[in-house]
């Protein structure tokens, strides 16, 4: 059977666009812009796009199109047998994250429905006053409720109605959802840069400090902040690119692709921090050091109260959250569909069990913020391994023959020069080094044994616990997996 294709290169380049913005371009992005300098940041951040991101994109836009399988099938293909645990570890990652990111659109969903309802606090209760519902109270009471549970079921839901419908329902919904994203947060960061006091946010995010570029931090959170926000090396962009058409561009849709992300993350930037420094730049250290769920859960309501209109732009605010999280979910779905199907299972079966799945497996992080920061820790982490395995998958089948034969294929708009040959190699380099590095922060030398305990929201024990059942695991069934994820290899007979 035929795999279906998508209608047109802007259908595509749509959904692989609703792939890689999330949550994370959104509030994440500017949090870890202005923690680490602003500007310096941004010049370490484009290097790494064209380090890693791009590099990566390139790698899966290709294996995608010539394997026509999901990442089990193709690493079999493309990188020998005794890769397919690899693959079924790229697989298996980006399935864990699902599992706890519709927690997350859960918690977009709720916010926009108070939004719209107008109640969204947004003044801070004063200390001594009893019974006042503050922004940090009603998160509080928000987490501690069985809201999380409904919201997490509900964001479950509406990834499987679009997936339930193939590649022309995830066309249709990226069609609305991305256009949709776009022209919201263009608007916010319009409204951000026309606040008074608005320059000072933008200065400091343009202005980089050419010295500070010395500390080696910037760099790390630089490459960290590209591996979690283009979604490089994360299977999706290949489980996308199986619908790709057989003469269609590879190497021009990934620098699009690679850079369309990265504006949404730059035009996110503006949009926080010039509202930060414009409504509150005395409490700008504080803000951005409050964590992802304290920027967008506490601090945004409160900037939004002292700005005016901001009621309305505080709906635009997490309604552009909900979409982002909805377009990227759909492809977290998708991925293991095709795993399964891979594998012989019907879609619509495949689909359902995913979702199930989802729906059950979630429940803990939608029940316990513990657990949803240890998941996030965990597998976060864990992407920086699948980047090392895709390298190595490329350098197996041979670098040269790879970039020749699969990313410079016929319908290129572009030729890639030996330059990538490089780059390549050097991304198995990077995760090495970026994920010693996070590990090296979670010990801590003074209390080795709470370093290395499973159950703990930030230490190096749960990561390589957890890491080691997995692969373990997977060594183990390496020649299952390899037997069982053919793919439809539509394209595979030169591989």
């Amino acid at each position: 059977m035929t795999n279906p294709v998508f209608s047109s290169r802007a259908a595509m380049m749509l959904a692989m666009l609703g792939m890689a913005v999330g949550t994370g371009n959104i509030w994440r992005f500017p949090r870890i812009a202005a923690s680490n300098g602003g500007g310096s940041f941004l010049v370490a951040w484009v290097v790494f796009l064209l380090l890693w991101s791009v590099p990566l994109i390139l790698t899966e836009f290709a294996a995608g199109k010539q394997a026509r399988s999901g990442p089990i099938g193709a690493f079999t293909r493309l990188g020998g047998k005794g890769t397919a645990w690899m693959g079924t570890w790229v697989a298996f990652v980006s399935t864990a994250i699902l599992f706890y990111y519709t927690v997350v659109m859960g918690w977009t969903i709720r916010y926009l429905f108070a939004a719209v309802t107008g109640t969204v606090p947004t003044a801070v209760c004063d200390p001594a006053a009893t019974g006042c519902i503050g922004p940090q109270q009603f998160w509080d009471g928000f987490i501690g409720s069985p809201w999380p549970v409904l919201t997490h079921a509900i964001a479950i839901g509406l990834g499987v109605f679009v997936v339930l419908r193939g590649v022309r329902g995830i066309e249709r919904a990226a069609r609305f959802l991305i256009p949709s994203l776009l022209l919201l947060v263009l608007a916010l960061a319009i409204r951000a840069v026309t606040l008074p006091g608005a320059s000072a946010g933008l200065a400091f995010l343009f202005t980089p400090d050419w010295g500070a570029l010395g500390d080696p931090t910037i760099w790390l959170e630089a490459l960290t902040q590209n591996a979690w926000d283009t979604g490089a090396g994360w299977g999706l962009i290949m489980a996308y690119a199986v619908y790709m058409r057989k003469r269609e561009d590879t190497t021009l849709n990934a620098f699009m692709l690679g850079f369309g992300n990265n504006s949404v993350s730059l035009l996110a930037g503006i949009m926080v921090l010039c509202t930060v420094f414009a409504i509150l730049p005395n409490a700008a250290d504080q803000i951005v050091g409050a964590g992802n769920e304290g920027l967008t859960f506490i601090w945004i309501p409160q900037l939004f109260g002292l700005m005016p209109g901001g009621s309305v732009f505080m709906i635009l605010f997490f309604l552009a959250l909900v979409f982002a999280a909805w377009s990227s979910l759909i492809a977290m779905i998708e991925l293991p569909t095709r795993v399964l199907t891979d594998a012989g299972i019907e879609r619509r079966k495949a689909v359902l069990t995913i979702g199930g799945l989802g729906l059950v497996l979630g429940l803990p992080s939608a029940i316990w913020i513990e657990v949803f920061r240890n998941q996030d820790w965990v597998w976060g982490v864990g992407l920086m391994l699948s980047g090392l395995f895709f390298s190595i998958m490329v350098m197996r089948h041979g670098v040269d023959r790879f970039r020749t034969k699969f990313i410079n294929s016929e319908g290129s708009d572009l030729v890639v020069g030996k330059w990538w040959n490089v780059v390549i190699r050097l991304v198995a380099v990077q995760a090495v080094v970026i994920t010693g590095w996070w590990l090296w922060e979670a010990i801590d030398l003074n209390d080795l044994s709470a370093s290395f305990t499973l159950f703990s929201e930030f230490n190096a024990g749960t990561v390589l616990i957890q890491w080691a059942i997995a692969i373990t695991a997977f060594l183990g069934l390496n020649r299952w997996l390899a037997a069982h994820a053919a793919g439809s290899a539509a394209s595979a007979e030169d591989a």
